[in-house]
């Protein structure tokens, strides 16, 4: 079986400060890079919006392309991503699933690479992490969330619990960091 490492979103807007934050988005940057160390196929995405785009519409202005906020946390291991994949790129594209990446596709990609099981960390659980791993589940891989590396917008607590069991329901399993992998 081969593995990949997922981090989904994980930039500055979606972390405590951003315009778009997660209350505790940064805590799972350290669990992050402690599993970094046990894949050797790890991938990221992120949002990378216009600022035309009418995702706006619906959010506040956030992760626009080439900004700040679109960049990854300095304490998150960036050396150690060796594909991004960016997503929301278009000016009528919202973008929620790393799926939807414009640049290249995930899932011939990671078919190109032979994995069978995904094992998907970010934010925010209720949103972009949610439907990447229902995407990830209708491609056929074996689909694991890492909960402790996942945060939520958390507007409603029964939101962040509800994508949880809404995952699960889909086929996907959910985990803890050390409960997890061993080296994969």
């Amino acid at each position: 079986m081969k593995t990949a490492l997922l981090i989904v979103d994980v930039q500055n807007d979606f972390c405590p400060g951003g315009a778009l934050p997660t209350p505790q988005g940064d805590i799972i940057v350290p669990v992050i890079n402690k599993l970094m160390e046990k894949f050797s196929l790890i991938i990221a995405s992120r949002d990378w919006h216009p600022e035309d785009t009418i995702h706006f519409n619906h959010w506040p202005v956030h992760c626009v392309k080439e900004s700040h906020g679109a960049d990854f946390p300095a304490d998150l291991k960036r050396e150690n991503i060796i594909q991004i994949f960016e997503k929301g790129t278009g000016s009528k594209d919202d973008g929620y699933s790393a799926f939807e990446a414009t640049n290249k596709n995930l899932g011939e990609y990671l078919k190109e690479k032979e994995v069978d099981e995904l094992y998907i960390v970010g934010l925010t659980a209720e949103y972009c992490v949610k439907s990447t791993v229902l995407d990830a589940l209708k491609y056929g891989f074996k689909t694991f969330v890492i909960k402790d590396a996942v945060e939520g917008i958390r507007q409603n607590e029964d939101d962040f619990d509800n994508a949880f069991e809404e995952m699960k329901n889909a086929g996907a399993t959910i985990i803890t960091s050390d409960a997890s992998v061993q080296n994969k």
